[in-house]
């Protein structure tokens, strides 16, 4: 943000403009530097959620499997593919929760 250019040139005439300008500007940078980047907060971000997006994905999708190939060893199906289904479920919500307990490193 520090390399904007102001939304207007300095007018001399009016310095309470100029100071609140100054004091706007001091007051994104010491926010910049406390939050830390935009593009690193983004690109985080974006992290976390295909982390998200991965472990929903994998674990329903492994349930499936895992419950298919129980039921054609088993010949009981749809019960192991529907708990298959159901286990993949809690293993996803579950990695999904503790990703996101997780305190983000600085």
């Amino acid at each position: 943000m520090s390399d904007e250019r102001p939304a207007r040139e300095p007018i001399g005439e009016d310095a309470r403009i100029d100071a609140l300008e100054e004091r706007l500007k001091a007051a994104r940078e010491r926010e910049d530097e406390r939050t830390g980047s935009k593009v690193q907060g983004a690109d985080a971000n974006y992290r976390s959620g295909n982390r998200a997006l991965a472990d929903l994905l994998g674990g329903v999708l492994g349930g499936l499997v895992l419950g298919w190939l129980f039921d054609w060893l088993a010949g009981t199906l749809p019960w192991g593919l529907l708990g298959g289904l159901a286990l993949g479920i809690v293993v996803a919500f579950r990695n999904i929760i503790r990703s996101a307990s997780k305190r983000p490193d600085r």
